[in-house]
């Protein structure tokens, strides 16, 4: 069975970033191909011109000997005249089948013909005493070089002749590949440069909108009342608006208590009127109004109680230290249970706080800590610890007989007591269940390490 996935909210902060970095990074990226199509352009036309002007000067100087032979001018170059030396020259004719049948050739060459444009000798033709330029194979294994060729036709000749003009072309080659390192390099820096700015720029635009989010946990948790900061003007309507929220949220929630107030006196009066009725005439009428009555009452307790805790657990602002809650409830009960020589330790972290009111924190705690004193032998230990950012655990442990397994579930009933010559109303974990549940935790029972009972209570948690 496959487990649900949570849906992942899109983050501002990442989204304005990625955008704003994806178009930064394509900008740098076309920058730099731009600038290296430029230079390289460059460079290549620079390295055409100057085999354009060795072409010139071949077709300048060429003429016809007295026995009508070609004769190349005297060039001086010298690397010209070594085998192999990247510096190339020919003179050509073109054949029927768009190749070459060179006339003369430089030394350099030695017995290498340079090869036609991959269109063929035609495309030279087509431009007759206009330099066209391509790249080609040179003499030497993997000697790439460049090629300008030129059609002319000498006087006293009837057959026009090629001139060709090569040129070894790594030079040029590296020159790019070392400019496009450089510009790659900087360019990565300048990027890097432009996503760190832009993610300081966004971070910082953003601060108000976080500081804002801070103000409303801090109204949440109880730190504070109203949104107080000052914003941009983008923000402060946001501002105004959750404080009319906030301002609403606590009318309704005091309307509430007002209501509850006014719903308890209602129905108490008359119940205590019955009650005192039927106290004062008594039989077997009596006996039934009254056993009625106090459930009722019981009854009314019971959701008023309810209603209340809901009303604080959704409240903003109430927010309550759980040590000085604890301390408090442990002096009271050494007094109260002084006579049977035990004791009641307690232990919470400083920077604890109950998501709460006081009182019901109080009621919460000093329930399970009485019952614990009920039947402890000696001991009862209360201790309070933080479970993630919005629970903590209170657990109340005593030394006493502890409960059955069985009798567990009957505890939380209300007015239920397993052992009837104990003391008390058999409310009191009843009670507890009903507040714990209201703030949305969870009240459970085992065994203790001392022997007695064990209760655990997870409870909303307010930040520090």
């Amino acid at each position: 069975m496959n487990k649900p996935t949570t849906p992942r909210h899109p983050s501002l902060v990442r989204r304005l970033v990625l955008l704003a970095s994806v178009w930064s990074l394509a900008v740098v990226i076309i920058t730099g191909l731009a600038l290296i199509t430029f230079f390289a352009r460059a460079s290549t036309m620079r390295f055409d011109d100057s085999l354009s002007e060795l072409v010139d000067n071949l077709v300048a100087g060429t003429s016809l000997d007295d026995a009508g032979q070609v004769a190349a001018p005297p060039l001086t170059d010298q690397r010209a005249l070594r085998a192999y030396s990247g510096k190339y020259w020919e003179i050509a004719q073109a054949t029927q089948m768009g190749g070459f049948r060179a006339i003369v050739r430089s030394r350099s060459l030695w017995d290498f013909a340079l090869a036609p444009p991959p269109e063929g000798a035609g495309a030279i033709a087509a431009k007759p005493g206009k330099a066209i330029f391509y790249d080609s194979h040179g003499p030497q294994k993997g000697e790439h070089v460049r090629v300008a060729a030129m059609q002319a036709l000498l006087p006293d000749m009837k057959t026009p002749l090629i001139f060709l003009a090569a040129e070894d072309r790594s030079p040029i080659d590296r020159d790019i590949r070392t400019f496009a390192a450089s510009v790659a390099v900087a360019l990565a820096l300048l990027g890097a440069g432009l996503v760190t700015a832009v993610v300081i720029q966004v971070r910082f635009g953003l601060q108000p909108l976080f500081a804002l989010r801070r103000e409303v946990a801090g109204v949440r948790t109880g730190k504070a009342e109203r949104v107080v900061g000052d914003y941009p003007t983008e923000l402060e309507p946001l501002a105004h608006e959750l404080n009319a929220l906030v301002a609403h949220n606590q009318e309704v929630v005091e309307r509430q208590r007002t209501h509850v107030g006014n719903l308890a006196h209602a129905l108490k009066t008359p119940l205590s009127v019955m009650l005192a009725e039927a106290a004062a005439q008594p039989g077997d009428l009596a006996d039934v109004v009254t056993r009625q009555s106090e459930t009722m009452r019981q009854q009314v307790d019971h959701h008023l109680r309810r209603a209340r805790a809901a009303a604080r657990a959704q409240g903003p602002g109430e927010r309550t230290a759980v040590g000085p809650v604890l301390e408090e409830l442990t002096l009271t009960l050494d007094k109260v249970f002084q006579e049977d020589g035990g004791e009641v330790d307690w232990l919470a972290p400083d920077d604890l706080y109950f998501h709460g009111e006081r009182q019901d924190l109080l009621e919460i705690a000093g329930n399970v800590m009485e019952n614990a004193c009920k039947w402890r032998t000696r001991r009862v230990w209360a201790k309070a610890e933080p479970v993630s950012a919005g629970q903590f655990r209170l657990t109340v442990e005593d030394d006493g007989p502890g409960l059955p397994e069985d009798g567990k579930d009957e505890v939380f009933k209300r007015g239920m007591r397993l052992d009837e010559t104990a003391p008390g109303s058999g409310l009191g974990l009843s009670i507890v269940d009903e507040l714990v549940k209201a703030y949305g935790g969870q009240v459970t029972l085992s065994r203790s390490g001392m022997g007695g009972l064990k209760v655990e209570m997870l409870l909303p948690r307010a930040e520090a």
